[in-house]
């Protein structure tokens, strides 16, 4: 198969037209033209229905453009990868982070990525959900604690613990001699817990468990930071989240939560070779400290 000429199908075929193609790639149409019609003739079926003005793929162009389209662009990529061996990684990394994460390092770490690496063009999104690589077109994700996959690989560059925070003036329960401390107290939690609940804090010493009872709920943990911080009532939020907020006094420990480390990992597709760009960007996650401190 000429891969010049699966190439320019392609460029048609995600331009919408031969027209677009060409305007999008300064390519004269009537070499796409061409190049189609020697692919189809090879393949010995029609890639795209010829009606007047119109534009469609056929069934079959369509499932030659979907199972090629990637293909060919890891071959880019890979050329691209090669040609700048000697030289800084280049060229679009597309990057989905988690909400929080996104608002509190993102920033700065994209501003110090790109000073480090400036023939990289950088896009980040922020979203909890759990984003399609492939199908939405991202070169790395970062995620919270993910589970095993086989879609994916890549490298945690951050760990934390969570633990049990509270404004100052709320007395720390005291547990009685069931082992429950005293009365439901006030607390800032997220869209879907439950109205009553226990938590259980360790504070260099034997576990305690109190009641709590939801007085506020918020979707982020930076709001439920701030609502704590403003008195609301106590949350369970990383350290790293309120260290700032501890050493100023502004909230106070009631311990950490017994198994409740948090991680965070920059994936990538485990399909594909990994790009100088990703790897690049892996590399220096890993070399950052305290990521997600609050000043």
């Amino acid at each position: 198969m000429n891969l010049v000429a699966l190439t320019d199908f392609n460029l048609v075929a995600a331009n919408g037209g031969y027209a677009s193609a060409s305007r999008a790639t300064q390519r004269p149409k009537a070499t796409l033209s061409r190049h189609v019609v020697e692919l189809e003739q090879s393949l010995g079926v029609r890639l795209i229905e010829r009606v007047g003005r119109s534009f469609r793929l056929t069934e079959e162009g369509r499932a030659l453009h979907a199972r090629t389209k990637g293909l060919l662009g890891e071959i880019e990529e890979i050329a691209g990868d090669i040609s700048s061996v000697r030289g800084q990684p280049k060229g679009k990394l597309r990057v989905s982070v988690p909400v929080t994460f996104g608002h509190m390092a993102m920033g700065r770490l994209a501003t110090e990525f790109v000073a480090r690496y400036p023939e990289i063009e950088l896009e980040v999104t922020i979203d909890d959900r759990l984003v399609d690589l492939v199908e939405e077109g991202y070169d790395a994700v970062i995620r919270v604690n993910p589970g095993p996959t086989s879609d994916l690989v890549g490298r945690c560059f951050y760990r934390d613990h969570l633990v049990v925070v509270a404004p100052p003036m709320l007395a720390r329960p005291v547990p009685s001699s069931e082992g429950l401390a005293g009365t439901a107290i006030p607390a800032v939690v997220g869209l879907r817990a439950k109205p009553l609940d226990t938590w259980t804090a360790v504070d260099g010493g034997s576990p305690f468990t109190f009641l709590r009872r939801a007085a506020l709920r918020l979707p982020v943990p930076l709001m439920v930071r701030d609502a704590v911080v403003a008195g609301a009532g106590t949350a369970i939020l990383g350290r790293d989240l309120v260290a700032s907020d501890l050493a100023a006094k502004r909230l106070v420990c009631w311990g950490e939560v017994p198994g409740s480390a948090i991680e965070l990992w920059v994936l990538h597709t485990s399909r594909r070779l990994i790009s100088s760009r990703v790897a690049a960007f892996s590399q220096f996650l890993c070399e950052q400290r305290n990521v997600m401190r609050r000043e």
